[in-house]
């Protein structure tokens, strides 16, 4: 947009030309690089001379702004496309649109002032209903959730985000107190970073947009390495990018304008108790909540989509919300598909299901662009997967539905589950592991020094990587943050809870927040859809972290309480399918030549040869190319790194 200034401006406005220009991509859902900010359409075009820029509320308005400026022949005028969908309202619009530079005033104030433009008056609308039934003492003039969090905020202050059911990530600034008040909802389904360097402060849902600024200092945070290798992700508050940090959910940050200041305060802590229903009415309870937050969920003026895999999770939800159209993908590998199941459920329901099967060749040449719009680098094959199902759901809706929280409220990994050798006496299991201490290391006895350990020592994550003793040999820096570390302060929290619960309470504290969560809203965002994800509400929450431990998992069944909920509405056996996630042919494909030869040559580069041990790299590639070993997470892992390095760190 900044390119085409002069034409706008020299060509067209100066000599007032009726044209009808149609913004597209505009305000920050253009966010593709430094060079092509859709942000700056106000700015730019809002003072060319003579140019009229409207930025439509809802359908109706849409419209008759687009008649108007093709009737009128005084000026050009430039619309912007709503990317989020246009709504349906049935307010009086204006038709008549020459009055330059001006705001419409939906409502006046005198303590805070909420500037929403254009489709933005329609996020986070799921919130309004409840709300407004409780600030009956004040006045809407408008349907925009922005109205409904201002109110919220003149009634509850700081309390505000206690009362909100949903995602959230907002910024209030309060002029009589002059503070900015920031926060993120319970469980972190939007994400939120600050900067903050004693002076400058940034906030924002998306580390890049931080980079543009001129005092913003770009550095590597080497010391987070070695957590990023173990779990796969970056559980810390800190991030890669040095002096970044993200607002852990479930708390709130109050900025001192003044002084500069910063104070985070936590407004929410996950919590689990023991229930002493039966388990039929724990099943009615859970289909209960379900049936609540997916049918809030689906409040929307446009079409509604969802994600299917051939779970359970996916499955349930598509089977109580019915969308009109569901979105698979698979690969050209057998074991990596999920499409038949996928199709076998929606002509059962009777719904229309869009698939299509990913390339090796489309998955490499993806990776770039989906560690740009990650910020961070992810080791979790499914980031790109679900890079793929929001580019093919884009083509058609503007919001789906997600299945992520269900395996971390209810239990849906097998490491919850004990198995024979976990429930042995723990001295048993402690005088084994020492046994294999000065054993060769291979899987069997790395398994069992981890269960000889205590589980604050032993449970980092459901997806532990590289273990302890195996950094040393992968990294060539030795002042990481040690993994211990990370976890202990939720155990710590946690001591008095039962071993399950303190799994959980990790998981979703870490794994969720830090990782699934993010992973689904960057990836739909990069395509301009938004995702909801019924069963990380919380309501269904009430529900689950009450729930006893063989409600949850038991005897090698995971989702114990959740699979019998499912049960009643999925008109197939997906109700009792094993997890699998999103499967990528990962393993396979790095044993390709053309795939190792790629990988092969990134752990050459110089960065690679700076913080890793070459040595070691190349020795886990070959005995997983010659099916010596599986290697693919670990060597996944540091080519995940790198390529997210090369886009941020190379690149720019």
């Amino acid at each position: 947009m900044q390119r085409t200034y002069d034409q706008l401006s020299q060509d067209l406005c100066i000599n007032k030309n009726p044209a009808t220009i149609l913004v597209n991509t505009a305000s920050v859902y253009g966010m593709n690089d430094v060079t092509h900010l859709g942000l700056y359409d106000i700015p730019m075009m809002s003072n060319i001379p003579n140019l009229v820029y409207l930025a439509p509320t809802c359908k109706k308005e849409y419209f008759a702004m687009l008649d108007w400026s093709i009737e009128q022949n005084e000026f050009p005028v430039a619309i912007r496309v709503p990317c989020n969908g246009v709504i349906s309202s049935e307010k009086e619009v204006e038709r008549d649109y020459s009055n330059l530079n001006k705001f419409k005033v939906e409502e006046k104030g005198n303590k805070v002032a909420i500037i929403a433009l254009g489709d933005f008056f329609e996020i986070g609308r799921s919130v309004l209903k409840g709300l407004k039934e409780e600030l009956t003492e004040y006045k809407f003039e408008t349907e925009s959730d922005t109205e409904v969090v201002l109110h919220g905020y003149e009634k509850w202050g700081h309390d505000l985000p206690k009362k909100l059911r949903g995602m959230f990530a907002y910024a209030i600034y309060d002029k009589n107190k002059g503070e900015i008040f920031i926060s993120r909802d319970q469980f972190g389904i939007k994400p939120l970073y600050y900067y903050h360097d004693g002076d400058t402060i940034l906030f924002g849902s998306e580390i890049k947009s931080f980079l543009a600024y001129p005092k913003f200092k770009k550095a590597l945070n080497k010391e987070l390495l070695g957590a990023y290798l173990t779990f796969s992700f970056t559980p810390t508050d800190e991030t890669f990018f040095k002096g970044v940090y993200r607002l852990p959910s479930g708390h709130s940050m109050t900025i001192d304008v003044k002084k500069r200041k910063i104070k985070i305060d936590r407004y929410f802590k996950v919590e689990f108790g023991n229930t002493d229903k039966s388990f039929d009415e724990v099943v009615k309870d859970i289909s209960t909540a379900m049936k609540d937050s997916t049918e809030h969920h689906l409040i929307s003026d446009v079409e509604v989509g969802s994600f299917l895999s051939s779970g359970v999770d996916s499955s349930y939800l598509v089977s109580l919300a019915k969308p009109d159209k569901t979105y698979t993908i698979g690969f050209d590998l057998a074991k990596y598909s999920e499409i038949d199941y996928a199709k076998d459920l929606t002509d059962k329901l009777n719904i229309k299901n869009i698939s299509e099967k990913i390339s090796k060749e489309e998955y490499m040449n993806a990776l770039s662009e989906v560690y740009y719009h990650m910020d961070e680098p992810t080791a979790d094959g499914c980031a790109i997967a679900v890079y793929f199902l929001s580019r093919l759901a884009s083509k058609d809706v503007k919001v789906v539905l997600s299945g992520e929280g269900a395996d971390e409220f209810f239990g849906g990994y097998n490491s919850y589950d004990d198995n024979f050798y976990t429930k042995l006496p723990f001295f048993i299991r402690k005088s084994m592991a020492s046994i294999c201490k000065i054993l060769p290391k291979n899987k069997i006895t790395r398994y069992i020094i981890r269960r000889g350990l205590p589980l604050e020592e032993s449970y980092v994550s459901i997806n532990r990587t590289y273990y302890d003793d195996e950094l040393k040999d992968v990294l060539k820096i030795d002042n990481y943050i040690k993994n211990k570390d990370i976890v202990k302060n939720v155990y710590d929290e946690y001591k008095d809870y039962n071993k399950l619960d303190k799994m959980l309470a990790v998981d979703i504290r870490y794994w969720l927040s830090n990782n699934i969560l993010t992973i689904v809203d960057k990836m739909t965002m990069a395509h301009s859809i938004e995702s909801r994800v019924p069963f990380t509400d919380m309501k269904v929450f009430d529900v689950a972290r009450m729930l006893p431990k063989n409600y949850k998992v038991s005897d090698g069944t995971t989702k114990v309480a959740l699979r019998n909920a499912a049960r009643k509405v999925i008109p197939n056996d997906a109700w009792k399918k094993k997890k699998l996630g999103f499967p990528v042919p990962i393993r396979e494909w790095i044993r390709e030549e053309d795939f190792y030869k790629e990988i092969k040559n990134t752990f050459n580069t110089d960065i690679s040869k700076e913080l890793f041990n070459n040595d070691y790299l190349i020795k886990i590639l070959d005995e997983h190319k010659n099916r010596e070993k599986d290697n693919y997470r670990k060597i996944w892992a540091v080519y995940s790194f790198l390529k997210w390095y090369d886009e941020y760190f190379v690149k720019r």
